[in-house]
């Protein structure tokens, strides 16, 4: 058994929520980069710029790189031979809301969904736990706009559904939004599951490097497949055209039910921010 001090473990998520809001992703900038030598058009490629100029700033200055920093999504692996010495969620909200209020980022949470009577909070933290075997942690934020986040779709397919259909649904998915989810996008895209847990898939789907294809060749062919076509609807970097709308699509999959075929849907701004930990 390997224990852990919760102290420790207080400083690391710390750092890696400044990180997160403020550190681009090297994967997410390259591909900007990439898009911006691409586009022909003037105008988009002075927009791609400023994108970049923007993750620039927000990396040297330490400042969000937008102001939208999103209700933080924390996904934790602990291993079944780790003891910490305190509940470990609890010191991961209480690190994750005292990195909000260092880097001074914006308290975004309505506690009463509905009635909306109090003040914006920074709590409470979504986590999503996991154990696996071993001796470490591994605790990644992703922090989540409600910009693209609003965007969000998930559909129960039956079981005899193409694959044609399927593909179909991803793309409008991205047509409906639009530009108004900020463009050029990240899709992440989950099957498989229940209904909940294919939208969960999504999330996952946007923390994989986007610069590498999936390890299953048939995803990885459809991946680019629903790239191509998502390029193709023209929408570009901030609605204004061009060949980037979509930087990647990455899908996630999971065995379902022998009744059921659950799509999920989750699309990304181009301010895709998660970082790691690993203890």
């Amino acid at each position: 058994m390997r224990n852990i001090k919760s102290e420790l473990i207080k400083k690391k998520i710390e750092a890696m929520v400044i990180r997160a809001n403020t550190q681009l992703r090297p994967d997410v900038l390259a591909a900007l980069k990439k898009a911006r030598a691409k586009e022909k058009n003037k105008l988009l490629r002075n927009i791609l710029s400023a994108i970049i100029e923007n993750a620039d700033i927000a990396r040297n200055k330490k400042l969000a790189i937008c102001q939208d920093t999103g209700m933080p999504i924390v996904f934790l692996e602990i291993g079944d031979k780790v003891c910490v010495d305190k509940n470990i969620e609890d010191v991961i909200s209480q690190a994750t809301v005292s990195a909000y209020k260092k880097g001074y980022f914006r308290a975004s949470i309505q506690k009463e969904p509905l009635l909306r009577t109090k003040k914006p909070s920074y709590k409470p933290v979504i986590i999503h736990t996991n154990i696996v075997k071993g001796t470490r942690l591994k605790i990644t934020l992703l922090v989540k706009g409600f910009g693209c986040e609003n965007k969000a779709k998930v559909k129960m397919f039956n079981p005899t559904t193409n694959l044609a259909d399927i593909e179909d649904f991803i793309v409008e998915v991205v047509r409906c939004a639009g530009a108004s989810a900020c463009p050029p996008y990240v899709i992440g895209v989950g099957i498989g599951g229940t209904q909940d847990f294919a939208g969960l898939l999504a999330k996952k789907a946007l923390l994989r490097v986007i610069n590498k294809p999936h390890n299953n060749k048939k995803l990885a062919s459809l991946e680019k497949r629903l790239t191509n076509r998502i390029n193709a609807l023209k929408i570009g970097p901030m609605g204004l055209g061009g060949n980037s709308t979509a930087l990647a699509v990455n899908i996630e999959t999971y065995p379902t039910h022998i009744a059921g075929l659950p799509v999920a849907v989750n699309i990304s701004c181009h301010a895709l921010r998660s970082a790691s930990v690993v203890i």
